[in-house]
């Protein structure tokens, strides 16, 4: 069980939204927690204005952690390894805040910085004392001066990404576009809605939520919003209208596109909303058999299929890895496995600082195992679509490739075509050309379309 990182003492002064992100930033640095996590056990109390504030406070010093600590390092002359945790906790908060935030006023980031390191007993609090009016003295355009992205290794520094997920994606996206897509992962991504077609539409729905929206030509369902909403505590989401889900998620079901009485089968299922999607997809008529190996999350999904009145969602407790004993009966199935999550960058700050990169690797070989099983399931004639939320050759188009060697039976379907506003393309790698495989599959990129980065890849099984 974890323990809880002692808080500070009560000090009214310390805004709370800021002693909201302080408290996350020291359970994920001192604790490893995961940032969303941590967010929930400290700020699910606080009003929704206090709790965004804190999001971005929080989240955002998590995704710049690299940057904010060669400048700290600069500034205090010293390594950021010597600090005790709670000094560099409010350093980096307030760090942030100054370089990154505009609104408030330096001396108020500053004094509760300062006010954090002292409630926690530490004798820091005349470091960032020092170290913040400094670096509010100079300003963002100075303390960034030194900062370069001619390179991997200089924009890695630059945008705060590990050296090695700079290197891949300047190899496949190009420099520009490796630049754009750092830079878009330190910014708030979209929240978007999927409206519940077995329940309403999304012209419907836009018109009953109490916050301004706007539609998604290309995906009828999609909602994405312009301000805040308390989702959870809606009765629209109550009553299953929609589902959280980003746009380029729902891209997905919309690749398998089932019709109404086909039997499908969802692999790595939870938590739920590509299957819901699926089953809404097939207007509640057929079977959508939902794999997910963990008890608790195959609770979950089931729970979110029962909110959404998804009838013919069927949840199984299951290793999708493992062979199906009724054989090739599915007319269509889904394969959305366990990936590096390096298109989601946006949404989980702090996944970049936990990934290795023999971490691709070792996800491409669990992929391989659990597509093998899905095309033992699949009916001659029938669909099969791949999809992680993904950035990384390897997971995506390589595997696809490999895959389609060793399985003669099944062919690579042209969605570029159907969807060419999220076509692939080339690569740099290949010299701008895309491959066989990948000039017909679809990759979302958060720079440019504006939502979570995800591959999508079609086979049919002859």
């Amino acid at each position: 069980m974890m323990s809880v990182v002692p808080g500070p003492r009560a000090s009214v002064e310390v805004a709370p939204a800021r002693r909201c992100a302080f408290a996350v930033l020291r359970r994920v640095f001192e604790q490893g927690a995961y940032a969303d996590e941590a967010l929930q056990a400290e700020c699910s109390e606080r009003d929704s204005r206090d709790r965004g504030l804190a999001m971005r406070l929080s989240y955002g010093t998590v995704q710049r952690r690299a940057t904010l600590d060669h400048i700290i390092e600069r500034l205090a002359e010293r390594r950021v390894a010597r600090l005790d945790p709670p000094v560099l906790a409010a350093l980096r908060l307030g760090l942030y805040e100054l370089i990154y935030l505009a609104g408030a006023p330096d001396y108020a980031v500053v004094a509760d910085a300062v006010e954090l390191a002292k409630a926690n007993g530490r004798a820091g609090h005349g470091l960032v004392n020092a170290v913040l009016r400094r670096a509010g003295r100079e300003g963002p355009q100075a303390l960034l001066g030194d900062l370069s992205e001619q390179t991997p290794e200089q924009a890695a520094l630059t945008h705060s990404h590990p050296e090695w997920i700079a290197s891949m994606w300047w190899e496949e996206l190009g420099a520009a576009g490796a630049r754009a897509l750092m830079a878009a992962d330190n910014e708030p991504g979209e929240v978007a809605l999927r409206a519940n077609t077995l329940r309403t539409d999304a012209a419907t729905l836009a018109g009953e939520l109490a916050v301004p929206t706007h539609l998604d030509g290309e995906i009828p369902e999609a909602l994405v919003l312009e301000g805040p909403l308390d989702m959870h505590g809606s009765p629209l989401w109550r009553a299953g209208s929609f589902i959280a889900q980003s746009r380029a998620a729902m891209l997905v079901a919309h690749s398998l596109a089932p019709l109404p009485g086909e039997r499908v089968l969802d692999l790595c299922a939870a938590p739920g909303g590509k299957s819901t999607h699926l089953a809404a997809l097939m207007g509640g008529e057929g079977e959508v058999v939902a794999v997910e190996r963990n008890p608790s999350r195959a609770g979950a999904l089931v729970r979110t299929a029962e909110r959404l009145g998804a009838t013919n969602v069927r949840v199984e407790v299951a290793d999708a890895a493992s062979p199906r004993s009724e054989g090739p009966v599915f007319d269509r199935v889904l394969v959305d496995p366990p990936c590096s999550g390096l298109g989601t960058l946006q949404a989980r700050p702090d996944l970049r600082w936990r990934l290795a990169p023999g971490a691709v690797r070792e996800m491409a070989l669990v992929q391989e195992r659990i597509l093998a099983a899905a095309a033992e399931a699949l009916r001659p004639g029938g669909l099969l679509v791949y999809s992680t939320c993904t950035i990384s050759p390897t997971e995506n188009e390589g595997l696809i490739a490999a895959f389609l060697e060793s399985h003669p039976e099944l062919s690579i379907d042209d969605l570029a075509a159907e969807r060419p506003r999220f076509a692939a393309g080339g690569s740099v790698a290949s010299g701008d050309r895309a491959s066989p495989i990948r000039e017909r599959c679809l990759l979302t990129l958060p720079h440019r379309d504006g939502t979570a980065g995800f591959f999508i890849a079609r086979l049919r099984r002859s």
